[in-house]
């Protein structure tokens, strides 16, 4: 089991960046994959960004280039550098941890685009 706490959501203008970070409630070192969905208004949870264990990334096409997803094993942590956001990047974003074939989220954090 582990338990996700997401932070780093809010309100942005067009343009403008946010980090989020994913707090794991215990070591992630051997978690397989981690990273970040998203779900907006009326529309199915995709995938923004994922992380292996080995560094090996993954995004969606919609934010290649303008978004970074690391992780520090030493704080338990992933983050979500976002940049140059996107009135479509406005969603509600879930942090997800892949381990043994279960699958864990956090409780999600709203990012805002809008001017």
């Amino acid at each position: 089991q582990v338990q996700l706490v997401e932070s780093g959501g809010g309100l942005v203008q067009p343009g403008g960046s946010l980090r989020l970070s994913c707090v794991a409630s215990r070591s992630i070192s051997s978690i397989y994959a981690m990273g970040w969905y998203r779900q907006a208004p009326g529309k199915q949870r995709e995938l923004v960004a994922q992380i292996t264990s080995g560094g090996r990334t993954n995004y969606a096409d919609s934010v290649k280039g303008r978004f970074t997803i690391s992780r520090d094993n030493a704080k338990n942590t992933v983050y979500l550098q976002m940049n140059s956001l996107e009135p479509d990047d406005t969603a509600v974003y879930y942090c997800h941890a892949v381990q043994g074939g279960s699958w864990y989220w956090g409780q999600g954090t709203q990012v805002t685009v809008s001017s």
